[in-house]
């Protein structure tokens, strides 16, 4: 059986960050002294492959570098070093407060998020209705996104990614949030999706019940490195074993 092709490839990314302790900001303004900024490595010179239609699970602490490696493959945020390549595949990102205008409503956030991934506008139209009936939002879809609680945002974010198909799904969270009747049916939902051979996802998440019954292999972060990757129950297994 020959080898499938890479739907991502990421080599040698490092990530940094660099902020000011808002306490020290107008102290420094006050002075005219330029800041002390504080750099974080986020990510450390990480490279691994996601072949096409494959489920990768990215597990570890909080801090470890997951979310920013997911929004790095996205695009929302640039390596400062080393290259990530998609190989001409569209992408989508599902993640609370990611990619939604806060003053536009739910209605207008369907159309602006389905122009980013890239989509025609009369296709988004076309999904339009089926997005606002699959988000079970109510009016709400017709109020400012300002308003939403995380579970209705969630719910939203959740629709469009799930109707509007990328290529690469990446998923951060998101499949925890939201009432039991709403995870049942993204779960779902999600399972459909990435039955899809050609589908490649990549999934973040806390929930070790989660990556075990959707990801074939799990990649461990820790302090911005991969720790490990292999497969899903032995990845997860060594992870617990670690936190004890």
């Amino acid at each position: 059986m020959s080898e499938k092709t890479s739907a991502i490839s990421v080599r040698n990314v490092s990530i940094t960050y660099k902020w000011i302790k808002a306490y020290s900001i107008k102290k420094n303004l006050l002075r005219l002294k330029k800041a002390n900024n504080q750099v974080v490595e986020a990510v450390k010179n990480v490279s691994f492959e996601v072949p096409e239609g494959s489920i990768l699970g990215i597990i570890g602490k909080n801090g470890s570098g997951k979310s920013t490696m997911l929004k790095a493959i996205a695009g929302v945020f640039s390596a400062d070093e080393g290259e990530i390549d998609l190989h001409g595949h569209s992408v989508s990102l599902l993640s609370i407060g990611v990619g939604f205008q806060k003053e536009l409503t739910g209605r207008e956030n369907i159309l602006l998020s389905g122009l980013l991934l890239g989509f025609e506008e009369s296709y988004v139209r076309e999904k339009m209705q089926e997005i606002i009936d699959f988000a079970e939002i109510g009016h709400f879809i017709d109020m400012p996104v300002r308003t939403y609680s995380s579970g209705m945002y969630s719910k939203l974010a959740f629709s469009i990614t799930a109707i509007l198909e990328t290529d690469i799904m990446l998923v951060d969270e998101v499949l925890s949030v939201g009432d039991r009747k709403f995870k049942k049916k993204s779960f779902k939902k999600m399972e459909e999706l990435i039955s899809d051979s050609h589908r490649t996802v990549i999934i973040v998440s806390h929930s070790d019940a989660s990556l075990r019954s959707l990801c074939q292999q799990v990649m461990w972060m820790h302090d911005g490195q991969i720790k490990k990757i292999g497969e899903t129950n032995e990845v997860l297994d060594e992870y617990t074993e670690f936190m004890k």
